[in-house]
């Protein structure tokens, strides 16, 4: 555990300090003073009830995967896995990665209405498109069996919330 910010505790007579907690052990936390993540300057995910968290997947990648990459999930001999998106190959975007991931590791893929911050080059306000393996462009894609699928919108020139829309194969 990281230390965090420390507190007075009055134990049996004495007076001692206590590092607030950062990362909940379950119940056995119960009654601790929750102290933010000093990596993050979250409360750390593990403080959380069931059911509140990141929208997100854990799922075998068929191939390597940057980090902020833009992710298809299919069926790869019945079992779902995930690879990178691409409006060349007719691979829509249906999630992305914060981390990068080899082939055949397990995946963190976030789904919709999360926020991808490992992006890098954006205009902010602009719309995003599905690129090539994985990436985005700011470029209306073009081509005969190419997919145009909008991702969404830049707010910065590192972050964008996925928004994905339906794609659209050009003829």
């Amino acid at each position: 555990m990281t230390v965090g910010n420390k507190y007075l505790s009055l134990n049996n007579g004495q007076i001692t300090q206590v590092a607030a907690t950062q990362i909940s052990a379950g119940s056995t936390s119960g009654g601790q003073i929750v102290a933010l993540n000093t990596a993050t300057g979250l409360i750390d995910i593990s403080m959380m009830p069931v059911g509140i968290g990141p929208e997100a997947d854990t799922l075998v990648a068929s191939e390597t995967i940057a980090a902020g990459a833009f992710t298809n999930k299919w069926s790869n001999a019945g079992v779902i896995n995930v690879r990178n998106a691409d409006a060349t190959a007719n691979k829509p975007a249906d999630g992305f990665v914060l981390a990068a991931y080899a082939s055949g590791a397990s995946a963190t893929v976030f789904r919709l209405g999360q926020l991808n911050n490992s992006l890098t080059g954006m205009t902010i306000g602009s719309t995003e498109f599905l690129g090539t393996v994985g990436a985005r462009t700011e470029i209306v894609p073009t081509g005969t069996g190419t997919i145009s699928q909008i991702l969404g919108v830049a707010i910065s020139a590192t972050s964008m919330a996925f928004a994905p829309q339906p794609p659209i194969t050009l003829a």
